[in-house]
């Protein structure tokens, strides 16, 4: 009782976090996004140099942890005197290691697709960038829904992780009332349900999505996901 009491106490100083904590992702997610689109076309479309720079890329924010891409962000702001506002860096690093999974996300999804399609477009007159972007992206994008959803989850987990940064968000709110109150267990239980309850309401608006974007005869592979 003791320990739901220190909870409902702690919750105006954690809630707040909600907002800091989903401001990174969504950005972070935009940033993926952004990147992701291109650098996946550069990958099946693209010369060899683009696909070799893009693999290597991929194979760098892939293989380097979050928490060592952050420090070293951070340090590299630091060496060029640059502000190191610790929301930023936290973007831009989130924002950086999503655009590799989500290229790759893409580069399955165009892979997926019925081959000539490309070709066809061609013998209907469109250049090569347009086939790609009115015929090859739309089909790509929705098939790529479920792994979206599922780069989000990852997101918003690492996001955690920011809080040695010193990103007021859910995590680090949470430790400080940790330390202040010795509640750990009831506190940190309490942070991972509202963790549990942003994922599970983003992925009922990407469930949505799908349905609204759904085509018979084409599956997404969401189903999995409703819950």
């Amino acid at each position: 009782m003791n320990s739901l009491l220190v909870v409902i106490q702690a919750l105006p100083a954690i809630l707040p976090g909600i907002f800091v904590t989903v401001g990174n992702v969504a950005i972070s997610l935009a940033i993926g996004l952004l990147l992701g689109v291109p650098f996946a076309i550069g990958q099946v479309y693209g010369p060899p140099i683009v696909r070799r720079l893009v693999a290597t890329y991929v194979w760098f924010f892939r293989g380097v942890p979050i928490l060592v891409l952050l420090f070293l962000f951070y340090g590299f702001f630091i060496s060029l005197g640059l502000p190191a506002e610790p929301f930023i860096i936290a973007c831009l690093v989130l924002g950086a290691t999503s655009a590799a999974y989500q290229s790759q996300i893409f580069r399955g999804a165009i892979i997926s697709l019925p081959d000539g399609q490309l070709k066809a477009a061609r013998a209907l007159g469109m250049s090569d960038g347009e086939g790609i972007a009115w015929i090859i992206l739309p089909q790509a994008l929705r098939l790529s829904i479920p792994g979206w959803a599922n780069e989000f989850s990852i997101l918003l987990k690492d996001s955690a992780i920011c809080f040695v940064l010193g990103t007021q968000d859910i995590m680090a709110r949470t430790s400080f009332a940790a330390a202040r109150t010795h509640e750990h267990l009831a506190l940190y239980a309490a942070a991972g349900l509202i963790y549990l309850f942003l994922t599970w309401i983003v992925l009922k608006m990407l469930r949505r999505l799908e349905y609204a974007v759904n085509v018979p005869g084409y599956s997404t592979g969401m189903d999995g996901l409703d819950f």
